[in-house]
């Protein structure tokens, strides 16, 4: 399994997280790709701001009014107690709203809200822990069907100007700006791993938008009114009462995984993730570095443990054997610096790929520095573990 051992980020799911159930799961073979979520919604392009950033609060009313009626209010109800409240958006002319699983995980009845005032009932239709998603389909009058058009969050930039609309604290309509903080954060995902660790959610946006309480599953959308990124999750402040608040430190599910689970999830309710079986470190530092014997200058992800008979041990790969000054990581592992040529400066860079790029049964070349020499091993990569 690909799991890290780091530092966790203090965070709060906006909502709680009591399962609701297990997801169904896909058979091993290679998935067959399904056809781009991008080529079902056609919506004119922003133009919101100019090479000056002059002009931007015109350009933010119009993306406002432009995206906002395909915005709703998910309100999550269980034994018709009111439980939470969250948000989501509507992705294609089906019905078919994208939101965050922790937003409905407990719901017995899910309840849609539209800006025109339209109200329906929502079915879950998939769920995916790994990335904390979930598609709901919902029964919308045909002049309520207003798609948000999906963009590349690939392309996506720090410093770049970013919108978060959403639902908060029941407050509906609400939009935000911000820029995008940082990219390629990690995550613990919801579902846990085999060895009682959680599986790690990769490539994930950092934005100070403001987020709080509610705008999970909404929207983060770039000045072109395209949706990059789904708000998930908030490192908050609390006052003495107890209240949890926004710090300006947000983030959200890149919206190319995204687009990537989102069609098995209506076909088959479930999305399968590829599994190598390694642990490793989020990061390196110079001291640790030094225990291991590498060079400053040298970047990769560090094998500190393989899973028996996981996809990387079957391929030969090696974890650390031997102790160091530092607790937890031994040295004698296998170092990491590139997967199908790929270079990989650290864990979060593999897991970005094998994530975005790869299925179960799919083979992936892997190159390590091992006693100072560079090897290459195929594996063949495995499902993630229940």
């Amino acid at each position: 399994m690909i799991i890290k051992n780091h530092f966790k980020i203090i965070s709060i799911l906006l909502f709680g997280l009591i399962a609701l159930g297990s997801c169904a799961i896909l058979p091993l073979e290679r998935f067959d790709p399904l056809p781009s979520l991008e080529s079902k919604v056609e919506q004119p392009i922003l133009n919101s701001v100019n090479s000056n950033g002059v002009y931007l609060d015109e350009g933010l009313i119009d993306l406002y009014e432009a995206v906002n009626p395909g915005i709703a209010a998910i309100i999550v109800y269980s034994n018709d107690q009111l439980v939470g409240q969250g948000s989501g958006f509507l992705f294609d002319d089906q019905g078919h709203v994208f939101t965050n699983y922790h937003v409905v995980e407990n719901a017995t009845l899910i309840e849609v809200v539209f800006p025109s005032g339209f109200r329906g009932y929502g079915e879950l239709v998939g769920s995916d822990l790994d990335s904390d998603i979930a598609v709901i389909k919902t029964s919308v009058f045909e002049e309520d069907i207003k798609p948000l058009t999906l963009g590349k969050s690939a392309d996506v930039k720090v410093g770049q100007y970013v919108v978060a609309i959403g639902n908060p604290y029941g407050l509906s309509g609400t939009m935000t700006i911000g820029i995008v903080s940082a990219r390629g954060r990690l995550m613990d995902s919801l579902r846990s791993a085999p060895n009682g660790q959680f599986f790690t959610a990769p490539d994930i946006i950092q934005t100070d938008a403001a987020i709080n309480p509610g705008n999970s599953g909404g929207p983060l959308l770039n000045m072109s009114g395209e949706v990059i990124g789904i708000n998930r999750a908030i490192r908050t402040n609390e006052d003495g009462n107890g209240t949890l608040s926004n710090s300006g430190i947000g983030f959200a599910i890149p919206i190319d995984i995204v687009k990537r689970v989102t069609p098995y999830l209506i076909r088959d309710g479930a999305y399968e993730y590829p599994y190598l079986g390694i642990v490793s470190r989020e990061n390196m530092t110079l001291v640790e570095k030094e225990a291991l014997g590498f060079s400053n200058e040298i970047l990769g992800a560090y094998v500190i443990d393989v899973s028996a008979n996981g996809p990387a041990s079957d391929a030969g790969l090696r974890g650390g054997t031997e102790g160091t000054i530092i607790s937890g990581l031994p040295s004698g592992g296998d170092l990491i610096i590139a997967v199908d040529g790929e270079p990989v400066r650290n864990f979060s860079d593999l897991l970005a790929y094998l994530v975005t790029y790869k299925s179960p049964g799919d083979e992936m070349e892997v190159t390590v520095l091992r006693d100072g020499q560079v090897l290459e091993f195929k594996v063949v990569l495995e499902k993630r573990p229940t």
